[in-house]
């Protein structure tokens, strides 16, 4: 069955094949009864980096605002950041939320409601779904989890559990994505044939290692022990170090560079505005060309994905050159979308083909205004906030059905580059496997067979932009059968 045939509840349904099964699930607990003035307390797991600056200072402007929130507990390994967290609620709320060292014993002592995550990669998956089977909800960093197995698993938890989960790319909070995907789904591109992206990047000193090391960056002050996760099985016991502690998106065990840092935004934002989810066939490229400094991940990269929906999606990027980026944008046979580089959108422009193509000279250029949203980062916690009131999991702009799909695009890209394998997603079974002849073959199939082109999800606009046309010297096309001109038949 094509993908774009693939219903929700068919989607839902495959989630719970043993295709992804990661072990038993412990049952889910109910979530607390609240009154209906009371407010929703939240904790906060790693608030360092993005932690700090965006998940506790947004969530205590949103409290200062007359939000029903209430910031209860803030856990970290590093005193430090457990510190300042504290520090800045107080001084902004005057109150004061516990403290703890493992996330597991703030989920048991703790009345909350709804938990942050903003650690390394590695964790993701674990403190989601503890928390969501905790009866608690989930906002969680970017990239929603470590592993492709591991995001079906947190996808499949959050269904059991009906828990509301809100993935951190605060872009998809944009309402320029809504806009173009009403637009592609009504045919006004025609065809949807592919999607391009970019997150281009330059320092002098190397990406990730402008994540400054400190004296306070010590054993005695971090566990590191539970930073690694080691005793979980998270990753490989190795002897403290700084470098790896505070630039750990530069090393595989820990993360994946651009791969999940960066390429995670642009993807999830294509699959919102076009309506994709996961892929067919994915192949990842790139290596380490410049930025010979111990690290593990590649400076230049480059992943396509191809879906059964028959477009194809690249996003591309050096981590060393950033003033000649390529353009975002999404092309279709009559037309396309251009949005520009950055992620503060405020338009899409509308670039007709030509009328020779379109057979339509009243197209013209054309663009769409969407507004400016100053701070996606605030709409997108108020967005969660929102959801978590309606306990609709739904409402969230990034919910963990579209972060499961942008995650295993991106990582397969990545297992491709480290692996150097192409790797097929089945999206019936949710399974993978490496590439073979079937995907190409099965297009050469379709076109021997003459079939209509397939089309993104939604899609209403009939075949507009989607056939061609028959020239009439084709009539004298095909095999000579016996010497028979074909032209001669009929």
């Amino acid at each position: 069955m094509p993908q774009s045939e693939v219903t929700r509840r068919d989607f839902l349904n495959a989630t719970g094949t043993a295709a992804i099964a990661a072990g038993a699930l412990t049952a889910a607990r109910p979530a607390r009864a609240a009154a209906a003035n009371d407010k929703l307390k939240i904790g906060f797991v790693g608030p360092g980096g993005r932690g700090f600056g965006a998940h506790v200072k947004t969530l205590t402007r949103l409290a200062e605002e007359g939000r029903p929130i209430e910031l209860v507990a803030v856990c970290d390994v590093f005193s430090e950041h457990r510190d300042r967290a504290v520090d800045h609620i107080k001084s902004r709320l005057k109150t004061t939320p516990r403290s703890y060292v493992d996330f597991r014993e703030m989920y048991a002592k703790e009345e909350l409601d709804a938990v942050c995550i903003g650690t390394p990669d590695h964790w993701h998956a674990k403190q989601a779904i503890e928390a969501m089977q905790a009866g608690l909800h989930v906002y969680c960093e970017k990239p929603m989890t470590k592993t492709v197995e591991e995001a079906l698993q947190v996808f499949k938890v959050s269904q059991e559990t009906g828990r509301v989960m809100q993935v951190g790319v605060q872009s998809t909070s944009l309402p320029i994505w809504n806009t173009v995907n009403a637009q592609l789904r009504a045919g006004k591109i025609g065809k949807v044939l592919m999607y391009q992206t970019e997150f281009f990047r330059n320092s002098a000193m190397g990406q990730w290692r402008y994540y400054k090391l400190t004296e306070q960056m010590n054993p005695k002050n971090i566990n590191w022990k539970l930073w690694l996760g080691s005793d979980e099985g998270l990753s490989e016991e190795q002897p403290f170090d700084r470098e790896v502690y505070a630039q750990w998106r530069r090393f595989w065990p820990f993360g994946s560079g651009m791969f999940t840092d960066l390429f995670v935004h642009r993807t999830t934002s294509m699959l919102k505005a076009t309506g994709l989810r996961f892929p067919g066939r994915v192949v990842g490229a790139g290596g380490i060309y410049l930025e010979y400094d111990g690290r593990d991940v590649p400076d230049v990269a480059t992943v396509v994905s191809d879906f059964r929906e028959g477009v194809q999606g690249m996003v591309t990027a050096t981590m060393a050159s950033q003033e000649t980026p390529v353009l975002q944008l999404i092309r279709g046979h009559h037309g396309s979308f251009v949005f520009g580089n950055g992620e503060a959108f405020k338009e899409a422009k509308f670039v007709p083909e030509r009328p020779q193509v379109t057979r339509n000279s009243n197209l013209a250029e054309e663009t769409f205004p969407v507004g400016d949203i100053p701070d996606s980062t605030y709409v997108h916690f108020d967005n969660w906030i929102d959801a978590m009131l309606a306990d609709d999991p739904m409402l969230c702009n990034n919910p963990a059905d579209l972060g499961a799909a942008a995650i295993t695009n991106v990582l397969l890209g990545a297992m491709s580059y480290r692996q150097g394998k192409v790797f097929h997603f089945d999206p019936d079974t949710l399974t993978i496997g490496t590439g073979d002849e079937s995907w190409a073959r099965g297009w050469e199939e379709k076109s021997r067979r003459r079939e209509p082109a397939n089309h993104i999800p939604g899609w209403t606009a009939g075949n507009a932009g989607s056939t061609l046309e028959e020239p009439t010297y084709m009539k004298l096309a095909g095999p000579w059968v016996d010497g028979v001109d074909p032209a001669t038949k009929g």
